[in-house]
């Protein structure tokens, strides 16, 4: 059936909006301009301030939460369920997951390449998959299973990338580009146990997602804000990329904006898209499906790997192109993309059936949130 102009126009926000999130958050990184103080240019690496500014975006959701909320009640036949009451403090444990997990992308952000960092964060599948089996008891049917070594085999290709371009790269040491590469899976391992969470104990209360993300958001916003002030403090040398040489120096992020205001044009880009990217990839599972905003979640890497290179960001590699496809494959095993495909042929039909009876859709809950995972997920 033929998609509606509002599902495309849905289709081509969420594309545009999670492409967008993660170059804005890339282009900020690239930006160099004076401090407070009389030290000479310097990047712009601050990713904790970055972090704050997507918890905004994530927290902003909840107004478009009442927004909608108040239209639909407005209307003869009110549809939007709202879901029934709840403890807030439910979602502190995911979000405090999820800061934790959004700060270390956004520091391995300044250390690799916004490509290599968006196919990285599928490695989100494997952690998922394993912990979803030890503490929800799911049992994962072959093709999950199957998926899951597909993508281990994936990060190891885009791995090797990242080591080989590492030699001839001018804008990131290869020891950073390794650093930054082993940050990105273990946040994914941290973004996993806040799926496992939210599975565990939020889902069943029937929250609205763009509320549950617009709490989550707040908590996130909060605490991280406050955390600035004793980073501030916290003496991490060379590591911390800043002139201070502590673990986040806020107020020199505030100076280097004022000294190039297109920092700030980065900053609001990664904000306002995380808002958008977030409602779109809702809408999309509610008007399209879950599969189809899988699919347009694996096209945004495309998306940002071809931007990234028009725009001289990074080299081209080889390996990278395998590698995207190996994990574009992983992804579609774990989520159960080629079911349709095989179910066309008569000796996997009855395979196919086995399957979809052993998983009763779980991956919908568990790897469909929409956040910058997110990281910048992101």
């Amino acid at each position: 059936m033929a998609w509606t102009k509002y599902q495309l126009f849905l289709a081509g926000l969420m594309l545009t909006t999670g492409s967008l999130n993660t170059l804005s958050a890339k282009w900020a990184d690239m930006f160099s301009a004076k401090g407070c103080r009389d030290d000479p240019e310097h990047q712009f690496a601050h990713p904790f301030v970055q972090a704050v500014g997507m918890f905004l975006g994530e927290l902003s959701c909840i107004v478009v939460f009442y927004i909608l909320l108040c239209c639909d009640r407005r209307s003869p036949e009110p549809k939007m369920n709202p879901g029934q009451s709840f403890n807030p403090l439910l979602f502190f444990p995911p979000a405090m997951c999820d800061m934790t997990a959004t700060s270390i992308m956004y520091v391995a952000l300044n250390m690799t390449s916004a490509s290599s960092f968006q196919m990285l964060r599928g490695a989100v599948i494997i952690f998922t998959g394993l912990l979803s089996v030890a503490f929800l008891g799911r049992r994962l049917v072959p093709s999950q299973w199957l998926g899951i070594l597909t993508t281990i085999l994936g990060l190891v290709i885009v791995g090797l990338s990242d080591f080989f371009s590492g030699h001839k790269d001018d804008t990131h040491k290869l020891s950073d580009i390794i650093t930054g590469d082993l940050l990105i899976i273990m946040a994914q391992i941290i973004v996993s146990v806040q799926m496992v969470l939210e599975e565990k104990f939020v889902y069943k209360h029937d929250v609205h997602p763009l509320r549950a993300v617009g709490i989550e958001g707040f908590f996130g916003f909060f605490v991280l804000s406050l955390l600035l002030i004793p980073m501030y403090f916290i003496h991490v040398g060379d590591f911390a990329g800043n002139p201070r040489g502590v673990l986040e120096d806020a107020l020199d992020a505030f100076c280097q904006i004022g000294h190039k205001p297109l920092i700030l044009l980065a900053l609001l880009g990664n904000t306002v898209s995380i808002a958008f990217f977030n409602f779109a990839g809702i809408s999309v599972t509610k008007e399209i499906s879950a599969t189809t905003r899988m699919v347009l979640d694996s096209l945004r890497t495309l998306v940002i790997w071809a931007v990234s290179l028009a725009l001289g960001w990074e080299q081209f590699q080889g390996l990278q192109v395998l590698g995207f496809m190996v994990l574009l494959v992983g992804t579609a095993l774990y989520n159960g993309l080629h079911r349709p495909l095989l179910a066309r042929i008569p000796c996997c039909a009855a395979m196919v059936n086995t399957e979809e009876e052993d998983s009763p859709g779980e991956t919908e809950r568990l790897l469909g949130d929409g956040r910058v995972q997110n990281a910048d997920e992101s």
